[in-house]
């Protein structure tokens, strides 16, 4: 929990923050969102938060995508993230403290770059892990 760290939350159940917060970032409300405070399985009471297990929306099959669509698609979503974003805080504060340079447009792009680097390798230790029988993989499960 970052509570020590922070000002205190005005929502006594964790939970709740956690829901609340989600409230902000979404465009549309989900009616199955709610909180509770009860005993966890260890025996402890806890807060959590509840949300429907599937939530009946389609997905993207990127594999499938071009470098059009792939580029269309990568855009609506870092706008749909830009959007969740800015409603869940100040936008005229947000847009201030970021200021008119591309300073931060080209820290987040190399940012990205280096993640993208790091998925690579990652991925390419995991397939020499595999090919080298340190790890098993099986399809199709």
């Amino acid at each position: 929990m970052l509570e020590p760290f922070v000002r205190r939350s005005a929502f006594k159940n964790q939970g709740q923050r956690v829901v609340e917060g989600q409230r902000l970032m979404q465009a549309a409300g989900d009616i199955m969102l709610g909180w509770i405070h009860t005993i966890g399985f260890d025996g402890q009471e806890r807060d959590f938060y509840v949300r429907q297990l599937w939530d009946w929306k389609a997905s993207a099959e990127v594999d499938g995508m071009d470098l059009t669509a792939l580029e269309l698609y990568g855009g609506l979503c870092g706008s749909t993230l830009a959007r969740a974003h800015a409603r869940s805080g100040d936008r005229i504060a947000i847009a201030a403290y970021l200021g008119r340079a591309d300073r931060f447009d080209r820290a987040v792009a190399a940012f990205a770059e280096r993640y993208a680097d790091q998925n690579e390798r990652d991925h390419r230790a995991l397939v020499d892990a595999i090919e080298a029988g340190r790890l098993e993989a099986r399809m199709g499960v």
